[in-house]
């Protein structure tokens, strides 16, 4: 998934499927360099519009930098050509882990030749290789890219996600509510401390 990532091992992965695996859909471009490759629209689709089935996964035995997270606990491998495409902060897919299927942004149509590209937190919560996006999109870069849980709500709202992250994004909104009640219950209570309370009144101490 993530071969924009930095990474410590000395060489790109070996695909171990059959090449092309979308030959009327997309073309992998390979990098000079590791993890440089892309991935290339071969048609022209409206927004919304679907552009693949994810059909040839299995389940991730380990959290690997080519793995994307399909619930909160789970993960997959593509095992297919789906595996280049590179994250934007503008993307121009929708990976939908729910539907295993891939679709066109809903805000602008894909046309041959663009790079085909997912916003990583859509599926990401957090990531096991961190990196500096270098993705250039105008006024939206968000830089550091580590997992939705790294982003604020704010921020997210602006984006597609899968309903596991729009979960686990509830979840951390949730106990970012208690955490402030805790903290108010606890404040009045120190103030409360801070009197005596007698029959015929309260006196400060």
């Amino acid at each position: 998934m993530s071969l924009q990532e930095t990474t410590t091992e000395a060489c790109e992965f070996a695909p171990s499927w059959a090449q092309p695996s979308h030959p009327n859909q997309l073309e992998v471009r390979k990098g000079d360099e590791p993890y440089s490759s892309s991935a290339r629209s071969l048609v022209n689709l409206p927004a919304g519009s679907h552009f693949a089935k994810i059909d040839t996964a299995t389940e991730a035995k380990h959290t690997t930098y080519t793995s994307v997270a399909n619930g909160k606990n789970c993960r997959i491998e593509l095992n297919s050509d789906l595996v280049y495409c590179n994250h934007s902060c503008r993307p121009s897919l929708i990976f939908d882990m729910s539907r295993f299927e891939v679709r066109v942004v809903d805000d602008r149509p894909l046309a041959i030749g663009d790079e085909l590209t997912f916003f990583y937190p859509s599926t990401e919560w957090e990531m096991v290789q961190p990196f500096q996006c270098n993705c250039g999109a105008q006024c939206k870069c968000r830089g550091l890219i580590s997992g939705a849980a790294n982003l604020e709500t704010s921020i997210l709202s602006q984006y597609w996600l899968n309903q596991h992250i729009r979960d686990l994004l509830q979840d951390r909104e949730q106990r970012a509510n208690a955490d402030i009640a805790r903290s108010f219950v606890s404040k009045n209570a120190v103030s409360m401390d801070k009197f005596n309370y007698t029959v015929d009144g309260v006196v400060e101490v």
